[in-house]
């Protein structure tokens, strides 16, 4: 990512107490040096960690540490340093969650030349630096907010990391990645994997509270900030914390999320084709079910939106972690139903 941000160092999978110790060494050796100012504090690598790095791994990180790479050349701007600190925090997210990120671990599904049409590994993350390896079909999407593109095997997310508060968004910039995305995977390297309804969005934020502020959001006064305007049918919702990445990890893998949604269907009648509101099963009292664990806020905002036209009450099933949040969102006709974190995560990932 280029630079670190050192209040993401305790997510790393190891005790706090050996990472502060690795870190320690590393600084005394001169691989690893700490940059502070406008009040971010991340660290960076030294000369000799780069080609450390280089020499052993070249296949892994010459992409990123050498020539003008944002990743390699590292300015001092608040705006730049923030971007980096985002794309380490998507990393984080995705490795924690067992998404392959390295680049020699991943078939050049982007790259210029060097793809020959090999299946891809999931789950898989391709940094926006790697799509846009395309070149010049790359450069219509230069000013998009994405921080690049999970493959699942259910799916294609384009994903975002907007951290504590609204991201900035271009409307017209972020469905040039949706069409080139649709065009390179979808029409071209891997037809045979992915159809063009696969393609969905992903945001990942710090907090819970953020998904609320999305929610409600209508784009702020010049109406340039993030709001759900229609881009994606299918938007989710994760947290940069443990609990996101546990959801992320049910996400990446069909076997589980099937085994979840026999858990909640039972007492339930399954989905209805002739109900007009969406849902994913029916009540014993005829009221429409919807699973909300994923947080896809498109999908919850239309049902809340069909019960209140409709007058009609409906469940929505969440984690418990979410509960609050979108229940000061719902309308009352939206009765709750939680799935208790702890017990969940002990059963599929123990």
């Amino acid at each position: 990512s280029g630079e670190f941000p050192t209040s993401q160092l305790n997510r790393l999978p190891a005790s706090p107490y050996y990472l502060e110790a690795v870190v320690t060494s590393l600084k005394k050796s001169g691989l690893l040096r700490t940059y502070y100012r406008d009040r971010l504090r991340g660290y960076r690598l030294g000369i000799k960690a780069k080609s450390a790095l280089l020499d052993g791994w070249p296949e892994r990180f010459t992409f990123c540490l050498t020539g003008d790479a944002e990743t390699n050349r590292l300015k001092s701007e608040a705006n730049r340093r923030f971007r980096l600190h985002r794309l380490a925090e998507t990393y984080i997210t995705m490795g924690n969650a067992g998404v392959l990120l390295y680049p020699d671990e991943k078939p050049k599904v982007f790259a210029q030349t060097g793809f020959g049409g090999e299946t891809v590994t999931y789950p898989a993350f391709y940094s926006s630096r790697e799509v846009k390896e395309l070149g010049a079909d790359a450069t219509q999407i230069r000013s998009s907010r994405f921080a690049g593109v999970l493959l699942v095997p259910t799916g294609i997310f384009v994903t975002y990391n907007s951290g504590g508060a609204l991201m900035k968004w271009r409307y017209k910039s972020e469905m040039r990645v949706k069409a080139l995305i649709w065009s390179v995977i979808c029409q071209q390297r891997l037809a045979p994997q992915f159809r063009h309804e696969d393609v969905h969005g992903l945001i990942l934020g710090n907090s819970m509270d953020l998904a609320y502020q999305i929610l409600t959001s209508t784009g702020g006064r010049k109406h340039d900030f993030f709001m759900l305007d229609g881009s994606y049918e299918h938007f989710l919702y994760l947290t940069n914390n443990h609990q996101g990445e546990v959801i992320l990890a049910l996400l990446c893998d069909p076997v589980k999320t099937a085994e979840l949604d026999r858990i909640l269907l039972q007492g339930l009648t399954a989905r209805q084709p002739g109900l007009a509101i969406e849902h994913d099963g029916v009540s014993p009292d005829g009221s429409p079910v919807l699973f909300g664990y994923f947080c896809d806020l498109p999908r919850i905002a239309r049902f809340n939106t069909s019960l209140e036209l409709s007058e009609r009450p409906g469940t929505l099933i969440c984690f418990d972690f979410q509960a609050e949040v979108l229940r000061s969102y719902c309308g009352s006709r939206v009765r709750f139903q939680t799935i208790d974190f702890t017990k969940f995560e002990g059963r599929l990932f123990p």
